[in-house]
């Protein structure tokens, strides 16, 4: 029987964003990073849900929930913030933004996600990256960055 991933499964969020925190704020102080409030506040609504959240969702959310009067390019610097950091992925394809399960080391990021309920779930497979790192070189170019973005159904909507 195929194991279920966690973004998939009905669970209680508030431990992915306390987990996502913690190791924030750890990877943060190890690098001498500052992790202000706007950052954090950011990294938290997008590890509400396991769905890619776009930056005016995330200003959207600042306004109506936190009375703040944040500023496009003011969400946009923490997304980058959080981005070069290795703290969030971007989804190319949704023009929006998901946690690093794996924030500890560099990745390249592989992500599932739904057409349906748009939930994304990450994957770690080093055997895609360097397919792919092999299959450039053999025709002469240099990888700089990759993300693998593979669109279908989840197990929820599948079996709705």
């Amino acid at each position: 029987m195929p194991i279920t991933p966690l973004a998939s499964r009905p669970h209680d969020h508030s431990h992915c964003v306390h987990s996502a925190l913690s190791e924030a704020d750890v990877l943060c102080a190890q690098k001498g990073l500052r992790l202000t409030a706007l950052r954090r506040r950011v990294l938290e609504l997008v590890w509400q849900s396991h769905k890619p959240l776009g930056a005016y969702d995330i200003l959207a959310v600042l306004s109506e929930q936190d009375g703040r009067r944040a500023a496009p390019p003011t969400v946009y610097r923490a997304l980058d913030f959080l981005l070069d950091n290795g703290l969030v992925h971007r989804i190319a394809s949704l023009n929006a933004f998901i946690g690093c399960s794996h924030p500890e080391h560099a990745h390249q990021g592989q992500f599932l996600i739904c057409r349906t309920c748009h939930a994304a779930i990450e994957l770690e497979q080093k055997t895609i990256s360097d397919a792919i790192i092999s299959s450039a070189q053999g025709v002469g170019f240099t990888v700089e960055g990759q993300t693998v973005e593979v669109v279908g159904l989840c197990s929820g909507c599948r079996e709705a």
